[in-house]
Order: structure tokens, then sequence, then C-alpha cells
């Protein structure tokens, strides 16, 4: 009897776990980015504009599920960062958001999770091919090279200020470069997919950011 009643326990608890284990699923490793409603952009920029290197610049995103991951990229369609006296003071850039990619599966599977990437249910593509980041304040960091960057972010049409830690690794006269990485909680920006009953995604997108621009 004791036994039957022992092994009940342990199937209870088995299920318990296995609930729990469903109903929860790990944000990537990063730095939340702090979010408020998006701020006017009125204010004069100062210092020289550098183009976009678009070839030099990536973005790599990376979402993970109660299973796994899956990291990808997007492409930069077009952009500049304002520099004076070689601090970063400002810039905007344009990600196209047709270019989504995941790039830890191949085949079969990559095209159907680039294709639901693209779906409703996440970005929507085909009715905002588009996504874009506007700086509106950068503050001094710890360091020289850090700085912390304010901006508007918008993704589905909708329009968020972040702020999130940046580093300057190169600034002459003729290029500058910007890393930085940071997650946002993706159903501020209407991302609202939640996965599978048994493997559920995470509710933050992290994205590994480097910015490369030259006069």
């Amino acid at each position: 009897m004791f036994k039957h009643i022992k092994m009940k326990k342990i199937t209870l608890l088995s299920a318990i776990a296995a609930i729990v284990l469903a109903s929860c699923a790990g944000n990537p490793e990063g730095k939340k980015a702090e979010t408020k409603d998006s701020v006017a952009t009125t204010a004069e920029v100062v210092g020289s504009s550098y183009s976009l290197d678009t070839a030099a610049s990536k973005l790599v995103w990376k979402g993970t599920k109660v299973t796994g991951a899956h990291t990808g990229t997007v492409n930069f369609k077009s952009g500049s960062l304002n520099v004076d006296n070689g601090k970063l003071t400002g810039g905007n850039f344009v990600l196209d958001m047709t270019s989504i990619s995941s790039t830890d599966l191949e085949g079969e599977y990559k095209e159907k999770l680039d294709g639901h990437l693209k779906a409703d249910d996440f970005f929507a593509v085909d009715k905002n091919p588009e996504a874009s980041f506007t700086v509106t304040e950068v503050k001094p960091g710890a360091t020289d090279q850090d700085v912390v960057v304010s901006g508007n972010l918008v993704i589905k049409g909708i329009s968020k200020n972040i702020t999130f830690d940046a580093k300057v690794v190169e600034a002459t006269e003729a290029a500058i470069k910007a890393t930085a990485n940071f997650n946002i909680e993706r159903a501020e920006w209407g991302v609202n997919y939640t996965g599978k009953e048994d493997d559920l995604i995470s509710k933050q997108i992290n994205f590994d950011v480097t910015i490369a621009a030259k006069k």
C-alpha cells in the first residue's frame, strides 16, 4: 500500500515538473533595455554625419524556448551616425525586415522558421517591411568608450523609446564603429506568439548589434 502511495506521489511530482517546464522559457542572456513611450526627435543633432556601411554592420538576434534556442540575422538597409569631436551624438537606421533569417537551421526547417518569422505571428513583414531606430539621446558611460544610448525603436509600426549600453570601439576622422548587446520585451512591439504548449518561447529577444559608418 505504502509503495503504491509512494509511486503515485512520484508520478504526480513528475507531472507537476513537466507542467512547470513547459510553462517556462528562460530569456536569452542579455540586459533588458529600459523601455518607455517614444519621445519627440525635434532636437538638432550636432556633429558630422557618417554614412552607414551596410556590409560591415550587422544585427544578430537570439530567441530561446523550453527546448533550445534560435539565432539569426536582419540586414541593415540604410542609416547614419553623427560624431562630434570623436564622440557619438546621434544616428538613425533602417532595417530590412524582409531579410530576417535564421542561421542555426538548414533546409526545410530553416524555410519553415523563416517563413513563420515573416508571418503575422511575429514580424508581419508584408505589412511592415522595415523597422527603424532613431537616437534621441547619448550619455557618457563608465569609460571613454562606453555610452548610454536612448532612441525610438519602431517594429511593426509600434514606436517605443529604449535605453541600453553601447561601446564605441573605433572613432577616427574617416570611420566610426559601435557595438551593443541588449534584450527587448517583444510583446511591447506586438510580437505576441507564445509558441507551442509544450515548447513555449521566451518573452524577450536578444539583439547583438554592430554599427559601422564612414565619411
